[in-house]
């Protein structure tokens, strides 16, 4: 049985009611809470699993929505961003479905047993299997990370941005948990995936109320300010800090140092996480980690730099990196529940941060 409903914004959606007749459920990936999607070590809001379709055995990857938690209006808004975005980097909509307790979002992640190498000649162990999950966890399994696997995927990440970018929209939740990896036809790429947080950016300023870990959130964010394109590049400097170290930049005891420590711009590069690792690229995440929004690069422009366009030169970090903090890195994720909305922390800012508040 099918259903067609209206959303708010005059979006159509039709969802049928037999998911168990076209899908069987193969792992969980993640767990989110609800403003929206947001995650939480709670997991009452949506859970992402890792499905087969029945029959192909095509992998997909499926979020259960919490209809007692979320308002049909709030998925509709995602599925709108779905239906007006194509791009081999971004998961795309195959299908919805309501059960008595969920609304379910079918995301295609294609897999394919044959695949050519990258430019670099390496082909993860992950991929080779035919599988896919989370960034982070994938380049935890193969090992052997070096500064050149890490531009290749950035680069990915980037070029999925400038497509959004392109088409004036800010996907505004840009962390590891939301980049996919997976083989679309005979190559393995990322898939960014997660569009409950994206807004098209027109004449109107936006302001996004954060709630959740504010890691990889842009300083303007957090202080509540009108956010841009360039939003989502802080969040890819961030990214870029996070693989080449295993640990996060700003990340400190509680989430208001946390978020001071982003507004202050307080960051650095330990020797000892950073072994290894070229000026250039720790120049690229300086690039990215600027304050002012105005003054950071877009994707375009970001694509363009130095660091990331070299290949196995001389003077680019060519040893392989330790990624066991990244192992560290991903645990602390799953379990992190702090889900205040950010303005529970705004006093403490402006305490802090006068006169800038």
């Amino acid at each position: 049985m099918e259903m067609i409903s209206p959303g708010s914004d005059g979006i159509l959606v039709t969802w049928k009611d037999n998911f168990d007749s076209f899908y069987s459920e193969v792992a969980e990936l993640g767990r989110y809470d609800p403003s929206p999607f947001r995650e939480s070590s709670g997991g009452r809001f949506s859970v992402v699993k890792k499905c087969d379709q029945k029959g192909t055995k095509q992998a997909v990857a499926t979020k259960f929505v919490n209809k007692k938690l979320m308002k049909r209006d709030q998925v509709t808004h995602e599925l709108g961003v779905l239906r007006n975005v194509q791009h081999p980097l971004l998961v795309g909509l195959l299908d919805t479905f309501e059960t008595p307790t969920s609304y379910v979002l079918v995301l295609e992640i294609k897999v394919s047993k044959g695949h050519q190498p990258r430019a670099d000649g390496h082909t993860p162990s992950c991929l080779r299997r035919a599988d896919q999950g989370r960034l982070l966890d994938c380049v935890v399994r193969w090992g052997n990370l070096t500064e050149g696997k890490i531009r290749a995927y950035l680069g990915e990440v980037l070029e999925a941005v400038r497509y959004l970018h392109n088409c004036r929209i800010a996907h505004l939740d840009l962390k590891p948990e939301n980049i996919l990896v997976g083989q679309s036809s005979a190559t393995p790429t990322i898939k960014l995936a997660d569009f409950g947080d994206a807004v098209q950016l027109n004449t109107t300023y936006y302001i996004h109320q954060l709630l959740g870990n504010p890691e990889f959130a842009a300083p303007e964010i957090i202080l509540g300010n009108p956010v841009s394109l360039t939003s989502d590049t802080w969040s890819v400097g961030v990214l870029t800090y996070v693989l080449l170290s295993g640990v996060s930049p700003f990340l400190d005891d509680s989430v208001e140092e946390t978020c001071l420590n982003i507004c202050r711009l307080d960051f650095s590069f330990p020797d000892d996480y950073f072994k290894g690792v070229s000026q250039k690229a720790k120049d690229f995440v300086c690039f990215l980690l600027q304050e002012d929004p105005a003054r950071r690069p877009s994707a375009a422009l970001a694509l363009q730099e130095q660091w990331l366009q070299a290949g196995h030169g001389h003077g680019h970090g060519t040893g392989v990196l330790d990624t066991s903090r990244l192992t560290s890195f991903i645990e602390r994720r799953k379990h992190q529940n702090d889900v205040r909305p950010i303005r529970s922390v705004k006093n403490f800012l402006q305490s802090r941060l006068l006169p800038r508040v």
